[in-house]
């Protein structure tokens, strides 16, 4: 019987062929937590009493929820994760450099391995044709003082994308279409492997949008075949040594296969208080927003800015909203600056944040007032999810944020 990506990839990591269902140990190759939720790792590993990290060099600690810190409760956890990273040879991965799950893309996540991070939104990595996946903290210290973990394999479901999108449309269209599809717990422990044409044919950043947001239908992991886009995707990064192949076999097994054509996607959002709560663009025309943000670890990438830019190229941002966009990393950043993007967006009167997650989380920068309306570009759009309980978050495409922030509304044109 064959196997898909997840039983593919743990089976190496097992010593042993392994099949949905099954309880295994397997090996981690990288391990990785953030400032939310590192603190708690780092008391439960000094708990065990382990003098050691098994692997200091692919342990990465990252500072990037509350980037530049607001608060000195905040400045002090951030403390704690530079003395650790200090004592224990962890890799830090300090204020500015970015948001964790782009960061592990860029520079410490290869095809065919295995990484647990404290945060839901590991899964991103999947999309490099890595097993990928959140844990807790406790789990994570354990991972960092023994070099494995203990997981039951999850079954998979079949996402099988073909045709071409219409114009503007684009893999966070199609992620919001699937999710409102299936629901928002519609996918639990299952991993989702994307396949297809369309799929196929997505640039790196579009693939690394969709394994991003696998959590938020309840998976455990979002993969993806390695092919020559993986590749050149490594090698632009320095890392083409690291490149396998990674596919499943022909006879896998699938608990579920669903199957989209691509020329059905409208340009999808997500109401509040859910992301299974979706609707079309064009039937939210009478809802008016206060902010627009653009950014996070499902759409700060450089095709993302690029997008806005064009959409906002001698044009203001409508005086009734705030527009904020953040880079999801320093080396993002940069390039956004060589490309002239940045002075696009403070031309349209944007505001631009340093590399980070602030507003998304609603540590800081960019906290809704009552009652405000937030359309962004973010993965989640809970009751309280950018910091208060009484606004109102709308999920969508950059292609959609740019004209919202120029209309005043939801829209699309």
């Amino acid at each position: 019987m064959g196997q898909t990506l997840a039983e593919k990839i743990i089976s190496e990591h097992a010593g042993k062929d392994v099949k949905a269902g099954e309880l295994v140990i397997a090996k981690v190759d990288v391990c990785a937590v953030q400032d939310g939720t590192g603190p708690l790792t780092v008391q439960e590993f000094k708990k065990i009493g382990k003098e050691k990290l098994n692997n200091p060099e692919r342990t990465i600690l990252f500072i990037d929820h509350a980037s530049p810190s607001p608060r000195k409760e905040l400045s002090n956890t951030h403390t704690v994760l530079r003395e650790f990273s200090k004592e224990y040879g962890a890799i830090l991965s300090d204020v500015g450099a970015g948001v964790c799950h782009q960061r592990l893309i860029e520079t410490f996540v290869n095809p065919g391995e295995i990484l647990v991070g404290a945060d839901s939104h590991t899964c991103t990595s999947g999309a490099l044709g890595a097993f990928a996946t959140g844990m807790g903290s406790t789990d994570i210290a354990v991972a960092m003082a023994l070099g494995k973990t203990w997981l039951k394999v999850p079954q998979t479901y079949k996402i099988e994308v073909s045709g071409k999108f219409r114009e503007g449309i684009c893999s966070k269209d199609l992620m919001l279409h699937l999710i409102g599809m299936i629901g928002a717990d519609g996918a639990t422990y299952k991993a989702l492997e994307f396949c297809g044409d369309t799929i196929e044919n997505m640039s790196m950043s579009e693939r690394f949008t969709l394994a991003n947001m696998a959590v938020e239908a309840g998976a455990k992991a979002g993969l993806f075949c390695t092919d020559e886009k993986t590749k050149e995707f490594l090698a632009k990064r320095g890392r083409e040594d690291k490149y396998r192949s990674i596919k499943p076999d022909s006879d896998a097994v699938y608990e579920r296969t669903i199957k989209i054509n691509a020329e059905d996607i409208s340009h999808t959002v997500s109401c509040p208080h859910t992301v299974d709560n979706t609707k079309a663009a064009e039937d939210l025309k009478d809802v008016k927003v206060d902010q627009v943000f653009v950014g996070t670890c499902t759409n700060g990438r450089i095709e993302d800015l690029r997008t806005v830019a064009k959409i906002l190229k001698g044009r203001t941002v409508n005086k009734n909203v705030r527009m904020l966009i953040c880079p999801a990393s320093k080396d993002i950043y940069l390039q956004a600056l060589e490309e002239g993007l940045i002075t696009t967006f403070v031309e349209a009167n944007a505001a631009i944040l340093p590399p980070g997650c602030g507003p998304c989380v609603g540590v800081h920068a960019g906290t809704l007032a009552d009652g405000e309306v937030c359309l962004a570009t973010q993965n989640r759009n809970f009751q309280g999810r950018m910091g208060n309980t009484k606004g109102f978050i709308y999920l969508a495409s950059p292609y959609v944020a740019a004209y919202t922030a120029i209309n005043g509304y939801i829209s699309a044109s």
